[in-house]
């Protein structure tokens, strides 16, 4: 049977598989003939999984038998730098190239445990550092909307997984708004939960105090079905947290807004237009909203971009030719290190391990390092401050739509597209772009979005008035 891809939800497909109305394996049959017909101009799958007609085959054998569980039998995209046991990772490097997984990370774990399907592996900035996606290894992904600009990043394969109807769902990671900047720019939803509600275990890691993994979905129930799937404590990672780890926050519909930042030159004067009919839109549905004070917010860019490289730095010193991936030969075992990491590793990579070895290093570790740890536990106290007088912080999740594949040549003007994701990394909040509209640019329409942050551990509330906002 033909599958209406276009209206179809995880909500909507787990009624209609347990009704019968279509089976498993047309589902993800209709996905897979999807794939074949967009991929190759858009560039979202670097791998799509050989064996996803038989994971489907199992779901139908689940449902038959009376199963059913909220994923099982739905078609999912799983980010390049996520372990799935037995096939290829590669976190968009040819470092990583050929390199199997031998474990499943544990969101996989949790999948696996529910009967989803996995289509295939999907494109993002190598080792997740960028913006846009065209940091990859092996080529950019195109924006659907537009397959003339970029999809955003590093989740950009993921994003547009969903947007050009090539998954129902799929995971990314979000190290700085990796998640929600692509969710922006192709117009879905995306997730990035408190840091530690979702296990990080089989993330290859970029920075291990700001790393997420999370949903990105049409729908915010979607985006709800798929947190309570992947999350919860995990005894291979001592940084996950229970529900009873925060308190839960009690809502008064109250919105603070920095326009401090909102206003700063940098950000588009559509973006600031279409933000400002959000917030009206937001006050009709009954929500208080007020200017807030968070004096250091501007400093969360120079904060992030000094931990964020320290942590890479740290993390990426194991991709050495020796234990795993690509090997270089040289004449002695110090050129083997050189040759494999200076052919292995992209521009961008190079680029951020050396940022983040020269902070760390003698003499500039207090300067540097030491300062922004200090000036990012001030931030976290803003926040908290914050969040005794409302319930949410709101801003664009970019101060731009989706850029010209190329244009940007400058990696500081990419860094900038950060500004409004970095300080939920930096602090551990949960963040949620949702769309909010288009700008016309070259007569194109672009998506927009706006990200409410909440309280650590108050995911629920960001369902509540993300839901509200897009009339669920």
């Amino acid at each position: 049977m033909k599958v209406d891809l276009d209206s179809l939800t995880i909500a909507k497909a787990r009624k209609m598989l347990d009704e019968k109305k279509f089976s498993a394996v047309e589902l993800a049959q209709s996905y897979l003939d999807e794939i074949e017909k967009k991929n190759k101009e858009l560039n979202v799958y670097l791998e799509v999984f050989g064996d996803v007609l038989e994971q489907a085959k199992a779901a139908d054998k689940l449902i038959s038998d009376g199963e059913s569980y909220p994923l099982l039998g739905i078609p999912l995209a799983i980010k390049d730098n996520i372990l799935l046991q037995g096939k290829k990772v590669s976190a968009a490097s040819k470092i990583l190239e050929n390199y199997v997984a031998t474990y499943d990370a544990t969101v996989i774990e949790k999948l696996k445990k529910q009967g989803a399907v996995f289509l295939g592996r999907t494109n993002c900035d190598e080792f997740a550092m960028g913006g846009s996606t065209e940091n990859s290894a092996f080529g950019p992904t195109r924006n659907s909307n537009d397959p003339s600009r970029v999809a955003g990043g590093s989740s950009g394969g993921s994003a547009v997984a969903i947007s050009a109807n090539l998954a129902l769902g799929a995971l990314g990671s979000d190290t700085g708004g990796s998640i929600r900047e692509p969710a922006s720019f192709c117009g879905i939803v995306g997730l990035k939960p408190t840091y530690g509600r979702v296990s990080r275990n089989g993330l290859i890691a970029m920075g291990s105090s700001l790393d997420c993994i999370g949903p990105m979905t049409k729908t915010i129930e979607d985006a709800e079905i798929i947190l309570n799937a992947i999350s919860g404590e995990d005894k291979e990672d001592s940084t996950t947290i229970t529900d009873l780890t925060y308190p839960k926050h009690k809502s008064n519909k109250s919105i603070g807004i920095p326009w401090n930042l909102i206003n700063q030159d940098g950000v588009d004067q559509k973006v600031k237009e279409n933000f400002k009919e959000s917030v009206k839109k937001l006050e009709s549905l009954g929500y208080k909203t007020k200017d807030i004070s968070l004096p250091n917010i501007g400093l969360g860019l120079a904060i992030y971009y000094i931990i964020m490289p320290a942590e890479a730095s740290s993390n990426l010193a194991r991709f050495d030719g020796v234990k795993y991936g690509l090997h270089v030969d040289g004449k002695d075992l110090l050129e083997d290190y050189l040759k494999t990491r200076g052919t292995g590793f992209g521009p961008e990579v190079r680029r951020r391990i050396l940022l983040g070895t020269y902070v760390l290093s003698s003499g500039y570790y207090d300067a540097y390092y030491g300062k922004a740890q200090t000036a990012r536990s001030i931030l976290r106290k803003e926040f908290d401050d914050a969040f005794k007088q409302v319930d949410f912080v709101l801003t664009p999740t970019a101060p731009v739509p989706a850029w010209k594949i190329g244009e940007k040549s400058d990696p500081l003007s990419i860094y900038l597209a950060d500004v409004f994701t970095i300080t939920a990394n930096i602090v551990g909040l949960p963040a949620i772009s949702v769309p909010s509209g288009t700008m016309e640019v070259l007569k194109k329409n672009l998506p927009l979005g706006i990200q409410f942050m909440a309280p650590h551990g108050n995911e629920e509330l960001l369902f509540e008035v993300s839901k509200k906002f897009l009339q669920e």
